[in-house]
């Protein structure tokens, strides 16, 4: 017969043993409600690429087409498409293209040529320096240019061509960026594809007040940090 005294300590060890998780799960959700009830510290702030507001699908699909079938640059070797690529590459008729840039207006401009010039004057490097330096963590900067309708479709392809590349040798020149071989897209899309109108009239341009016909406007290249990630 076993004694009292150890049948007792039996069941006192027993009876504690199964209390046990209750007291645990008791504390447990004490520690919770307090952690709950206590002021919030502010996460630490992540870097991140940025994906704004105007990143729809059909901008990111156009994009990543233009990045994977124009490319950026290679061994500082600068690749484009020209324009029959560049309509095939985007998919969409011309106003639809240009459409996707509308909400970015705040972020981009329009560098415009005079008749003929491939060239920059020191109100284009101006403007393209202010919004290259604009970069925000963005990772693309895209270079779209184009030319009016005036002379034959080759040499306007050329002079478009040109005004890119133009964009380009200055962004070069100016900018100690080692990323930027990896930053810069070109489009050139000649007289052919994407023509801009009026409504661009509003945006950040470096032609005077006067400069504003769909001709001025498409003596131009357009230029932006798109703040998409793929």
């Amino acid at each position: 017969m076993r004694n009292p005294l150890t049948i007792g300590f039996l069941v006192l060890f027993l009876g504690a043993t199964a209390a046990m998780p209750y007291v645990w799960v008791k504390r447990a959700g004490g520690r919770l409600e307090a952690a709950e009830a206590a002021p919030t510290a502010p996460a630490t702030p992540v870097a991140g690429a940025a994906n704004a507001g105007y990143c729809t699908p059909e901008l990111k699909a156009v994009l990543r087409r233009v990045l994977q079938s124009c490319g950026l640059m290679q061994s500082g070797g600068a690749r484009g498409c020209q324009p029959a690529d560049a309509r095939q590459v985007a998919s969409l008729a011309g106003a639809d293209f240009n459409a996707l840039f509308l909400p970015m207006a705040n972020r981009a401009g329009v560098i415009q040529f005079d008749q003929n010039d491939g060239n920059l004057d020191a109100t284009d490097e101006a403007l393209v320096d202010r919004l290259f330096s604009d970069q925000r963590g963005a990772s693309y900067f895209f270079v779209v240019s184009r030319s009016s309708p005036e002379g034959s479709v080759q040499h306007n392809r050329e002079l478009s061509e040109q005004r890119a590349n133009a964009v380009l040798s200055h962004l070069r020149t100016k900018f100690n960026d080692p990323d930027l071989d990896r930053e810069v897209g070109l489009l050139w899309l000649g007289e052919e594809f994407a023509q801009l109108d009026e409504t661009f009239c509003s945006w950040q341009r470096s032609g005077g007040a006067g400069q504003c016909r769909a001709e001025d406007l498409n003596r131009s290249a357009f230029v932006a940090w798109i703040d998409c990630t793929l």
